[in-house]
């Protein structure tokens, strides 16, 4: 596969936006892949969290954004907490959510949650699924 790299697309708005709203410098990233090993849904994911930082860092902005990716991340932080260079996998992908929702493109209604599913539940997991659906 053959990619075709501009200067437009990899320091485009869009990417300055996403570094900003996230506190993250994508070319601090260097592709260990220690974020991919670390993750607990990685093997879920379409793209990978070593491969969203290198996507974005191309500018494919928009081959992460329709990618599940996003909406799988817990945001549990081993991603940051593996990483030799302190770059947060789940920082980009939450400034990913934020903007989609912003935008209204990605709004899921939550219409019921059943009841065993919120007792048994850890917490962080029921703040986590709810994160994502607040802008």
């Amino acid at each position: 596969m053959k990619i075709k790299l501009a200067s437009e697309d990899i320091n485009s708005v869009r990417i300055r936006h996403l570094e900003r709203i996230s506190g993250e410098d994508l070319k601090k990233c260097y592709q260990c892949g220690n974020c991919s090993g670390g993750c607990p849904v990685s093997f879920e994911m379409d793209i990978a969290p070593s491969q969203v930082m290198r996507f974005l860092q191309l500018g494919r902005i928009e081959e992460v954004m329709k990618a599940n990716s996003m909406r799988l991340c817990v945001g549990c932080l081993q991603c940051y907490s593996r990483c030799p260079k302190g770059c947060s996998v789940a920082a980009i992908l939450e400034g990913l959510r934020q903007t989609t929702l912003r935008k209204g493109e990605d709004f899921e209604k939550i219409k019921e949650i059943p009841i065993p599913f919120l007792q048994k539940a850890p917490q962080q997991a029921i703040v986590c699924g709810f994160r994502k659906f607040v802008s």
